[in-house]
C-alpha cells in the first residue's frame, strides 16, 4: 500500500557523513546529561510508598500537591489514576520514618484538607526491590540488544546486525538523555516504552535491509550507495503510513492519557521520531561504511559441471 511513489531516487547517501556526525553529537550530548544529571528514578526503582486515595468528587491535583508541599513533602508525586476522583500519591523513602508511618501522616494531612478522602490501597517498595528492578531492567535491555544482533546476523549479515544495534541503541540513549536533561520521572512504564522502541525501531531497519538485499539482486550494475538510496526511497511511503498511524495513537495517549501515561507516551514519541531517523539515516549509512557488497548477500551462481560420458 502506498500513498505516493517517488519516481527519482533521493541521494541520501550523499549526506551520510553529515547524518552520522549529527547522530554522534546528539548521542554524546545524551551521554553527557546522563553522566552529569543522571535519571530521576521513580519510586519503583528508588523505593518508597505508593498510596491510592479516592475522593467523592473530581480531585484537584494542584490543591493536593499544595497541601503536601506545605507539610514538607515537596518531593511527592501526585497524579490521577483510573478515574477523575482517584489520585495516586508517590512518596520517596525517608530514613526517619517507616512506610506505614509515612502513609498515615500523609493520609491525615489529606483528610484534614478534605474529609471525603478514603485510602484504597498503599504499597511499600523497599530499596532492595528497587535495586533489583534497575538490574533486571538493564539486563532486559542487554538481552533484547543481543537478540536483535543475532536475529539480523542470521537473517542478513553481521554488518547489518551491527549497524542496526548501533542505530537502535542510539535511540535508547537519546531517550534517556531527554529524561536526564529535563529530569522527567523515569518509571516502569517508561522502561517498557524504551524496550518497545528498541523493538519498534529494528522493525523499520529490517524493512529497509530487506529492500537493500532485494536491490542487490535486481540492480546488478548499481553501486552500493545507489542500491541503498533506492531502498530508502521506495520504503518512504510505507514509513510515513506506519509511523504516522502509530504516532496518532501515541499522541492521543499523550493528550488524553493523563499523568499516569504522560511520560510513557512521551518516551514513545521521542523513540518514534528518532527511530525513523536512525533506521533510515544512521543504520543504512553505517552498513555502507562497513563495506557491504553484493557478494555479502547474493551467493554467486555455481556453474553446472558437465556430465562425464
Amino acid at each position: 500500500m502506498e500513498f505516493f511513489r517517488i519516481r527519482k531516487d533521493i541521494d541520501f547517501m550523499r549526506h551520510a557523513l553529515v547524518f552520522n556526525v549529527i547522530s554522534l553529537i546528539t548521542f554524546l550530548l545524551a551521554v553527557f546529561f546522563l553522566a552529569t544529571k543522571g535519571l530521576h528514578l521513580g519510586v519503583e526503582f528508588t523505593g518508597g510508598t505508593v498510596m491510592e486515595v479516592q475522593y467523592g468528587h473530581a480531585v484537584d491535583l494542584d490543591k493536593v500537591r499544595g497541601v503536601l508541599e506545605k507539610s514538607g513533602y515537596s518531593d511527592a508525586s501526585v497524579q490521577n489514576f483510573g478515574a477523575a476522583d482517584t489520585a495516586l500519591v508517590r512518596l520517596p523513602s525517608r530514613q526517619d520514618v517507616s512506610g506505614a508511618q509515612l502513609s498515615e501522616k500523609v493520609l491525615g494531612l489529606l483528610r484534614a484538607a478534605d474529609p471525603a478522602v478514603e485510602l484504597r490501597r498503599v504499597d511499600f517498595v523497599g530499596s532492595q526491590v528497587g535495586k533489583e528492578l534497575v538490574e533486571n531492567g538493564a539486563l532486559a535491555l542487554l538481552l533484547v540488544s543481543v537478540g536483535i544482533v543475532l536475529y539480523l546476523w542470521l537473517r542478513f549479515e553481521w554488518k547489518f546486525g551491527l549497524s542496526a544495534i548501533i542505530a537502535n541503541l542510539h535511540d535508547v540513549v537519546i531517550i534517556l538523555g531527554f529524561f536526564a536533561f529535563f529530569q522527567w520521572e523515569f518509571s516502569l512504564p517508561v522502561l517498557a516504552a524504551v524496550l518497545a522502541v528498541l523493538g519498534y525501531s529494528v522493525n523499520e531497519s529490517v524493512v529497509v535491509f530487506d529492500r537493500i538485499r532485494e536491490n542487490f539482486r535486481k540492480m546488478r550494475k548499481a553501486t552500493t550507495p545507489q542500491v541503498i538510496n533506492n531502498a530508502i526511497t521506495r520504503t518512504m511511503s510505507r514509513t510515513i503510513i506506519t509511523h504516522g498511524s502509530t504516532q496518532l495513537m501515541v499522541t492521543s495517549i499523550l493528550i488524553f492519557g493523563g499523568e499516569t501515561l504522560h511520560y510513557f507516551a512521551l518516551a514513545l514519541t521521542i523513540g518514534i521520531l528518532f527511530g525513523i531517523y536512525s533506521s533510515v539515516l544512521v543504520a543504512s549509512p553505517l552498513v555502507m561504511w562497513l563495506g557491504v557488497t553484493r557478494e555479502d548477500l547474493v551467493r554467486p551462481e555455481r556453474k553446472k559441471e558437465e556430465a562425464v560420458v
